[in-house]
């Protein structure tokens, strides 16, 4: 683990002390943690399968990728707005919750296809190749769409009053606007409390104010229920296993075209996103080997095609079980990052520890009670945060926004995408079918895009 200049750290091929291993897998797990089952809470997608799927996933993405990316996979905020679009269109309504999500199953296995072609792609024709076709003012733009399209739920969740079990208003009539004011505060105390954590905490603290300020906000809620007797927490499924340990709910796909339209398209947005994690892995695990006078190179940015790979395999392995369609985790290599622990056993042991967790009913059903108004604040950031992701990728892309072909693909994206959402609901009517505002907004601008650069290649 060290070195004579005692430099400390456990690179991708090293496994740490089995306690220390325990320690570090845990460390992960709870990083992991908030953003996975937050995906759950918003689409409706069972938790404990949820957090199965992610552990399960990450195995095969590690076992896959030959053990040498370390990285985790965890369930994506970029398929948020189109499998809560699919799963709450007329088309599926008196469909039971399992059956929506079977619904989105294919849809989220398909889009696996869309990131094992892409890295199919780059490993025959090279890195740069599939900038090509998703160049950044593509990519930045459905990643603004994506973020902004949820900014009407993030509002409505963090206004939610108390529901009973049966989905009805547990408030008297005469109590309805004091508890959206006491839902204001709930979310706005999570909201402000997870940016000021995560802004000014250092160290590991840093790392986790999406584990603190959702807790802040549900010690807020805790304390106005004691003091107004208005219960915030969510009211458990009148079928809720009650039991110390339970499997998670599997469902099986049922294919449709319907949910490939609406989810597959999303799996473009998360290829820059997967593509960046990379070059930020070989940075640092090559930084570390320097100091650690290691003799081997970790020629880990030359494993993109494999890494987008996994990462497609990642959402068939977790659509097929039940999960939410995923991505590898920034939050798992910034943790990396900063305790210099880049060991793939230690991934490996937190993948497993994540699918014991989920057998776990009481922490389960925990996480399933936390208020909508938490989760409300919660989502005005991080929505907000994968919008500014998609502009973060176009400034470091170095995009000319005073190119007319460049903002002729932007806009046409953003209002497609933005106009769908707002005035249609989230399809939008197009020769008699209902098209998918994302995947509208991304395939309009691909072919837009290949269109005008014919004339380039000529010139």
């Amino acid at each position: 683990m060290t070195n004579n200049n005692q430099t400390i750290g456990y690179l991708p091929d090293e496994r740490p002390p089995i306690w220390k291993l325990f320690l570090y897998a845990i460390q992960q797990v709870i990083v992991m943690f908030p953003a996975t089952v937050a995906v759950a809470i918003i689409t409706g997608f069972h938790i404990s399968t949820t957090i199965f799927a992610s552990g399960l996933a990450t195995i095969c993405f590690l076992l896959i990728t030959g053990r040498k990316i370390p990285l985790y996979y965890g369930s994506s905020f970029s398929y948020v707005a189109a499998i809560s679009g699919l799963m709450a269109s007329e088309a599926l309504t008196g469909y039971s919750l399992n059956d929506k999500i079977a619904v989105a199953q294919f849809g989220i296995i398909m889009s696996g296809f869309v990131s094992i072609l892409a890295g199919f792609i780059v490993n025959r024709f090279g890195r740069d190749s599939i900038e090509k076709i998703l160049p950044a003012t593509i990519t930045g733009p459905i990643a603004m769409i994506i973020g902004l399209t949820l900014a009407g739920t993030a509002l409505q969740d963090a206004v939610a009053i108390p529901l009973d079990s049966m989905g009805n208003i547990s408030v008297a009539e005469s109590q309805i606007q004091t508890a959206q004011n006491l839902a204001w505060i709930i979310s706005l105390v999570t909201l402000l409390s997870t940016i000021l954590f995560s802004v000014y905490l250092k160290g590991f603290w840093s790392q986790i104010p999406l584990i603190l300020g959702p807790a802040l906000g549900c010690l807020t809620a805790l304390i106005i229920n004691w003091t107004t007797g208005i219960d915030f927490f969510k009211v458990l499924p009148l079928d809720a296993n009650t039991g110390i340990f339970a499997l998670p709910i599997f469902t099986l796909p049922k294919p449709t075209w319907m949910a490939v339209a609406a989810i597959m398209p999303i799996a473009i947005a998360t290829i820059p996103e997967s593509t960046a994690h990379i070059y930020q892995l070989d940075i640092y695990v090559n930084d570390l080997a320097k100091k650690k006078n290691s003799k081997k190179k970790y020629n880990i940015s030359d494993l993109l095609g494999l890494n987008l790979i996994g990462d497609g395999i990642g959402d068939i392995v977790s659509g097929f079980v039940g999960g939410p369609a995923g991505t590898n985790y920034g939050e798992n290599i910034s943790a990396m990052a900063i305790t210099k622990v880049f060991s793939v056993p230690v991934l490996m042991a937190a993948a497993v520890l994540a699918m014991i967790v989920a057998c776990f009913t009481p922490l389960v059903n925990a996480i399933y009670s936390i208020p909508t108004a938490v989760i409300g604040g919660l989502e005005i950031y991080l929505f907000g945060a994968i919008a500014a992701q998609g502009i973060a990728i176009m400034i470091e892309k170095k995009v000319d926004m005073f190119s007319s072909k460049n903002i002729a693909v932007i806009a046409t994206i953003m209002v497609i995408g933005l106009g769908g959402q707002y005035g249609f609901g989230g399809n939008i009517p197009f020769f008699g079918i209902e098209v998918p505002c994302v995947a509208g907004a991304a395939i309009f601008g691909i072919i837009l895009n290949l269109l005008m650069n014919i004339g380039n290649k000529k010139k």
